[in-house]
């Protein structure tokens, strides 16, 4: 009998979260608690709908030719995906045997032991690094960066290729030396492929009102257009592809 994981929602034709048109499939389930976050939803299980590995891949299948045309395959976000890990785990080892691409995304907040099986079938990370300045970090999401930044090198001496996310917040995420200090970290990792600047966004604030929850950033704005391009200037000097 296959494994089953607590899931929230599912994207069939998913162009963002990966290369090409992607399967993704979000678990519920997170430590975090980012105060930009646009599914707390997603935060415990809750009353989660429950699939297997065998019927997520019979799901998969029907998308084998949009994955072979566009370079695309799986992608499991969540919440934190890694808090299922065995449940990822077989879930990419068939997908492995059936020739589609693997892509985790997660913050990286996990025991490396508990992943490394997992990690064996992944063919790109999507690495959320929220801050990398430590306290902001624990200000911002509610835990520190260390497992964040143990996991990356990790991934580094795997040798398994990276995108980072970094989510640019006013206020929060946005400080000069903190972006400096990100772009100096990531070129002495060799794995990282590209950087993607999100600009933070303010879609997620109607789930905190349904769930009774106060937003922590009412009255922060989006970043401007300015300030986004600054950020990639900054990270550009450290010899990164950023996007």
């Amino acid at each position: 009998m296959s494994k089953s994981a607590y899931v929230h929602s599912i994207e069939t034709c998913g162009t963002v979260d990966g290369p090409g048109i992607r399967y993704i499939l979000f678990l519920k389930g997170c430590p975090l608690r980012c105060k930009y976050c646009h599914n707390p939803d997603t935060w415990v299980n809750g009353d989660s709908e429950e699939k297997s590995v065998d019927e997520i891949m019979k799901e998969v299948r029907r998308y084998k030719s949009y994955f072979n045309a566009s370079g695309g395959g799986i992608t499991i976000s969540g919440g934190e995906p890694t808090l299922q890990a065995e449940f990822v785990e077989e879930l990419f080892k068939e997908c492995r045997k059936e020739g589609i691409h693997t892509c985790l995304d997660t913050s990286g907040y996990c025991e490396i032991e508990q992943v490394k099986g997992l990690l064996e079938n992944t063919d790109l990370v999507l690495l959320d690094i929220k801050q990398i300045d430590n306290i902001k970090h624990r200000e911002l999401t509610g835990v520190e960066n260390t497992k964040t930044l143990e996991f990356a090198k990790y991934l580094e001496e795997q040798n398994i290729p990276v995108w980072i996310r970094y989510v640019l917040v006013p206020k929060h995420t946005d400080y000069t030396k903190d972006i400096e200090d990100l772009g100096a970290y990531l070129e002495t990792l060799s794995n990282v492929k590209r950087v993607e600047v999100l600009p933070y966004h303010e879609m997620g604030i109607s789930k905190w009102e349904s769930m009774n929850m106060d937003y922590p950033l009412i009255g922060i704005d989006p970043p401007s257009k300015e300030s986004v391009e600054r950020t990639k200037d900054i990270l550009k000097k450290y010899n990164l592809e950023v996007y």
